[in-house]
């Protein structure tokens, strides 16, 4: 059986890596909470909150896990909400990394 997506470590994708095919992202969005939506090379989640200041300790968890497995999301976060959006920036799309640190941070929420 194939190690659960959680489980697994993001590592590093050097230019020129190739990013997945739309039949593999497809297969990999079953794996990750629902709420993650592919928005073209972008895997993107909206996380709700009832302040601002569970929004900021979210994003700040998340923040540190990112930092944790050296793969960084952009970060928005605003009064009740905390948005993730990820891409593999070395290589200009979407790649496995994106979707582990997906997996991880549903674990976080």
């Amino acid at each position: 059986m194939a190690e659960e997506l959680h489980r697994r470590a993001p590592f590093e994708r050097r230019a020129g890596s190739p990013t997945l095919t739309e039949e593999e992202a497809a297969g990999l969005d079953g794996q990750v909470d629902p709420a993650w939506r592919r928005e073209g090379s972008t895997l993107r989640r909206r996380f709700e909150f009832g302040t601002f200041s569970q929004a900021f300790a979210f994003a700040t968890r998340l923040a540190l896990l990112a930092e944790k497995h050296g793969h960084h999301p952009d970060l928005s976060v605003g009064w009740g909400y905390a948005e993730a959006a990820f891409t593999t920036h070395s290589v200009g799309g979407l790649t496995e990394n994106d979707y582990i640190m997906a997996a991880r941070i549903d674990r976080l929420a």
